[in-house]
């Protein structure tokens, strides 16, 4: 195992990882370092660093993208037969099949894809999380350093609020399970295959408008993407959520959570 090539914290852990994985690991390159840390290594595998003391959270990562393939979605592989889960210095690391060269997905791929998720029965055993809107807001707004005690107390009242009228939301499509993050960038696709969903980290049962909302509030609230390529969404999908007496609700809840991460 030699070279690297990037810079990151964790480093060190993947060569560490590697050793207990049974993966061979050499010419380490960092591909993104945020809430968790890509590392691409050898034998195209890429190891994937989470936050301190998240084993339960890789674990169910894992889980949930060998359910997703037994359910015709496609999602990212992790790699098969090594001893994957691997804790050094509290951090856990996982080792994923590295994607072909890819772009994100349309709006109308994005829809698709997210058609089938929702579609797919919930898998049995333990079963996932309910989601968590505001996960982690709260810890975020109370430990930033960057924050004035207007802004916090500010941030303080809109997680209040916001909770508030998460429980009070009218309902409209059945629960399913979500992908809890679904934006273009999390829907890979490489030449003419389907759509590759990544980043499995917030997948849970809730509400399907909530993959919904992030790609419709773009739209509709920033005009990030053109009202056209919205409707193709709507098409693929074959629901707009933008209808919903609780858009506003979902909007304002996923512009706090991005803040906030």
């Amino acid at each position: 195992m030699h070279g690297f090539r990037g810079v990151g914290p964790s480093t060190d852990l993947v060569l560490h990882a590697g050793l207990v994985a049974g993966v061979e690991v050499r010419d380490v390159e960092l591909i993104r370092n945020g809430s968790n840390a890509l590392y691409r290594v050898a034998g195209g595998a890429v190891a994937r660093v989470g936050r301190p003391g998240r084993l339960d959270q890789a674990a169910k990562e894992v889980e949930v993208s060998r359910w997703l393939r037994t359910q015709g979605v496609s999602a990212v592989e992790a790699v098969a037969g090594i001893h994957q889960l691997v804790m050094v210095d509290r951090r856990p690391v996982t080792f994923w099949v590295e994607l072909p060269q890819h772009r994100a997905a349309t709006p109308a791929e994005l829809g698709a894809v997210l058609r089938a998720l929702h579609a797919a029965p919930r898998p049995s055993g333990e079963g996932l999380p309910e989601l968590d809107p505001l996960a982690r807001c709260a810890e975020t707004v109370e430990t930033a350093r960057f924050l004035t005690l207007a802004e916090r107390r500010f941030l303080r009242e809109r997680l209040a609020d916001l909770s508030q009228r998460w429980q009070e939301l009218p309902p409209e499509l059945p629960p399913s399970v979500v992908h809890g993050d679904a934006w273009q960038g999390n829907a890979a696709v490489s030449g003419s295959r389907a759509p590759v969903l990544l980043d499995l980290e917030a997948v849970s049962v809730g509400p399907p408008e909530w993959d919904l909302v992030p790609l419709a509030a773009d739209a509709v609230r920033f005009k990030g993407i053109e009202r056209q390529d919205y409707r193709t969404f709507v098409a693929a999908y074959g629901h707009d959520v933008t209808d919903w007496a609780g858009f506003d609700t979902f909007a304002d809840l996923c512009e706090l959570r991005g803040l906030s991460s």
